[in-house]
């Protein structure tokens, strides 16, 4: 069994020792295949270090993460980019729009995810999406740069079933993390609607640790739990969630 956590943020985690820990605790559970998203050009290096020492997991993606959308963001990006141009990566991400903490940089926040979304066609890539509190933001987008190029995961998807069928339509799979675990986000409804070829895993570790780690700090390793309560939804086997979302990560990726 081979699980994939296509989105942890585990290079947070700077111990060489606590570091080499988590990834222990991954492989125990089966999870041998992680994608680490940066989410500034400061990140950068912290991707590519654990990539470096583990290239056999770890697989770097590259963006501008939308909170980290500043007045700046043209010179981010352009660092971003140099850094894409000179490394291997599997996606451009994550990148969007996020509307929660602050809207005074919406206008940036679009002009950088349309730039980022033309960059990722260009290099034949997917994208991986965030997007929170901003979906029919994150959906004007999208509608304007549909093509056949356009594709990747929407990350820690948390929107109801049309949303789900929308970004499915646009052809993007649905990132499932924790938060399928938990009693009264309504996920779990979602997810027991749409087939399991349009989904990945993931845990956005170290945030939204799934149950029963839910108020803790999360880790690639507890995708096993999420992927269990996938696979008590969908009433299959914890192999057979493994065996289709990993299958679709391969899709998504190229590896």
């Amino acid at each position: 069994m081979v699980l994939t956590d296509t989105h942890t943020h585990i290079y947070y985690e700077t111990d060489p020792v606590k570091q080499a820990q988590q990834l222990e605790r991954c492989i125990l559970n089966d999870i041998t295949r992680l994608f680490l998203p940066n989410v500034d050009s400061k990140s950068m290096p912290l991707v590519f270090d654990i990539a470096k020492n583990y290239p056999e997991n770890c697989f770097p993606m590259l963006g501008l993460h939308p909170c980290d959308v500043k007045e700046n963001y043209l010179d981010e990006l352009a660092i971003i980019a140099e850094a894409i141009s000179a490394n291997k990566v599997y996606a451009i991400g994550e990148i969007g729009i996020d509307l929660y903490w602050d809207k005074t940089f919406l206008k940036q926040q679009q002009q950088a995810f349309n730039l980022q979304i033309e960059q990722a066609k260009n290099l034949n890539l997917p994208i991986v999406i965030h997007c929170r509190d901003a979906f029919e933001e994150v959906f004007e987008v999208l509608d304007s740069q549909k093509d056949e190029h356009l594709r990747g995961i929407f990350h820690c998807f948390t929107g109801d079933l049309a949303q789900a069928q929308r970004a499915i339509d646009l052809g993007f799979y649905l990132g499932i993390g924790g938060v399928v675990t938990y009693k009264k986000a309504g996920l779990d409804k979602v997810v027991e609607a749409i087939d399991l070829e349009h989904l990945v895993l993931e845990t956005d570790a170290p945030y939204l640790a799934p149950v029963p780690f839910r108020g803790k700090a999360n880790e690639s390793s507890y995708l096993i739990h999420t992927a269990q309560k996938v696979a008590d939804i969908k009433q299959c086997s914890l192999e057979k969630v493994a065996e289709v979302t990993t299958a679709n990560s391969y899709k998504v990726f190229g590896i």
